[in-house]
């Protein structure tokens, strides 16, 4: 994994950045004084919205955004979900290009066995949705920022940045071989021995 991810504290910047997504931002703040580690619902489609991967596949996909590609903006972790924070307008563009990988639900039940089957579900978070982001103060077992905003205007990745990250963590997760599976129930004989 690399290490430039590895910021995992909210500045004060970066909360109020966050706090700024809610209706009253001054209130999310003053909680966030009193309680540093209450994880909040924030409101998605304004600010920011949130691409969510299982995490294994999420974080697959961080690799690959921070090993070849532009970074990412903030990312956390919220109960087995990694939660990719992505500019508004993402969640209403990526399925469509998804669709157009052949990623979507509807390409997936029209062809079985196609390339795409082992690639996870991404759930798009935008205008009228809401997720809930982790503490600002660090991390509960199943809360917390891989990395943490840290400006009151974090780079946010497109839809196409993500879409590109997506498919080279599932090439990255597929093997392709020119051989074809054992035969488990072969014989197999020793030639090394032959006189």
């Amino acid at each position: 994994m690399s290490s430039a991810w590895n910021a995992s504290r909210v500045t004060s910047d970066g909360a109020a950045w966050l706090a700024s997504a809610g209706t009253y931002p001054r209130s999310t703040l003053a909680l966030w004084e009193e309680r540093p580690d209450a994880p909040v619902v924030l409101p998605c489609g304004s600010v920011f919205d949130v691409v969510s991967a299982p995490v294994m596949f999420g974080r697959r996909m961080l690799d690959r955004l921070w090993d070849d590609g532009p970074g990412s903006g903030p990312v956390a972790e919220y109960r087995g979900r990694m939660l990719l924070f992505a500019a508004p307008g993402t969640a209403q563009r990526l399925p469509a290009l998804l669709e157009w990988e052949e990623w979507g639900a509807h390409a997936r039940g029209a062809r079985q066995g196609c390339r795409t089957d082992a690639v996870p579900p991404l759930l798009c978070h935008g205008t009228g949705d809401a997720v809930t982001v982790p503490a600002p103060a660090g991390s509960v077992s199943r809360s917390r920022w891989l990395v943490a905003p840290d400006t009151r205007q974090p780079w946010l990745p497109g839809p196409e940045v993500l879409l590109w990250a997506a498919v080279r963590a599932a090439r990255s997760a597929v093997r392709i071989s020119i051989f074809p599976p054992a035969d488990q129930g072969a014989k197999v004989y020793d030639v090394s021995r032959r006189r």
